[in-house]
């Protein structure tokens, strides 16, 4: 089986952003007095191809797989927590499930690879690819078929779902050793300064998860191209994850990108595709270590800074507010002319 990458254009309209510029410099305020706001907003109009601003049926993704390198006491917590999480979040008690609801966010879950058989559920999308990926100490992660799977099954997802607005988070024990591999391997970040704490590790636990995952990108240091990075190394819902942004982005919808494992799927999708950042909006920064270099990388500037360590894409609700107020911003602030309020006067020369 073959991926095929959907078409990504870049969102560059230099005409375009002009005019959006002067729309924003001449709101009744003084130059960039919005600060980010003023740039989120240039973003999204420069996606929408428009002088206004239209957000509409914000839809929240929640990937969930698990991971076979959490046989190697890599997490603070037992594999089993992943299919008790799906189920929280299923029966409407997990974090994001509040969020989503105080935002009106419709939300679905993915099984992209938990190692459970779950029962239907309407907000349970079933894609599993297997039960689970291999032990990355040992095995590659997933065959290239599962990996095509993969990416497929999240471009698909996607495109059945309404609305110009998606957010993806996720939820897989161990998942930030794949993370961290990826970031190492497609970012060439030091893997000791790519590797954190996750859920919560001690330090004896941290240094472990140092070697253990030493080992891992020693035995796959053979994968270079993305594709291979990828089934060596990542993770069913970071691959699932990675095909939903590069299809989001090939439909000009407004990506909403969580913390280090989604950051992680975008650092794929970049390296499959590189104009995808330009529909991303990095909505925080995670308090895993590594997700401040994988933010550098891509010269990304998160909206918030608020210690989450948390996943299911909770950062990137927290910052769907600011998205909102910059739409709002852009559409209904008065400009100095039409609200008769006085411009700025030019410096004069001294006589």
């Amino acid at each position: 089986m073959t991926f095929r990458l959907p078409e990504i254009e870049p969102t560059l309209d230099a005409g375009l952003q002009v005019r959006l510029q002067h729309k924003i410099d001449h709101k009744t305020k003084p130059l960039g007095a919005l600060g980010r706001l003023e740039a989120i907003a240039l973003q999204i109009g420069l996606i929408q191809r428009s002088e206004t601003i239209s957000l509409s049926k914000p839809q929240m993704v929640v990937f969930a797989a698990d991971h076979g390198i959490a046989a190697e006491g890599v997490s603070a917590f037992p594999q089993a927590v992943t299919v008790q999480m799906v189920a929280n979040m299923l029966a409407g008690g997990a974090a994001i499930n509040v969020l989503a609801r105080q935002h009106g966010f419709a939300l679905h879950v993915v099984d992209a690879g938990v190692a459970a058989d779950l029962d239907d559920h309407p907000q349970l999308i079933k894609r599993k690819i297997a039960f689970g990926t291999q032990n990355i100490s040992n095995a590659p992660a997933m065959s290239s078929d599962q990996l095509a799977a993969a990416l497929q099954a999240g471009a698909g997802i996607v495109a059945a779902l309404p609305g110009n607005v998606v957010a993806f988070g996720e939820m897989g024990i161990a998942n930030t050793s794949p993370a961290a591999l990826l970031l190492h391997r497609l970012a060439g970040v030091p893997l000791d300064e790519a590797i954190g704490r996750g859920t919560g590790l001690d330090s004896r636990q941290l240094l472990h998860k140092q070697q253990v995952l030493a080992l891992a990108a020693a035995r796959h240091e053979q994968a270079i191209t993305p594709m291979q990075v990828l089934a060596a190394l990542g993770g069913f819902e970071i691959a699932m994850m990675a095909g939903a942004m590069l299809q989001a982005a090939s439909e000009r919808r407004l990506i909403l990108v969580d913390g280090f494992i989604a950051g992680s799927a975008a650092l794929a999708a970049r390296a499959l595709a590189p104009h995808v950042p330009d529909y991303m909006v990095f909505c925080h920064r995670s308090a895993e270590r590594g997700h401040r270099l994988l933010l550098a990388h891509l010269q990304a500037q998160p909206l918030l800074d608020l210690d989450l360590r948390l996943g299911e894409g909770t950062g990137a609700l927290l910052a769907w507010p600011l998205v909102q107020s910059a739409a709002l911003v852009m559409n209904e602030m008065a400009s100095f002319e039409s609200a008769g309020v006085s411009v700025k006067e030019k410096n004069k020369a001294c006589p």
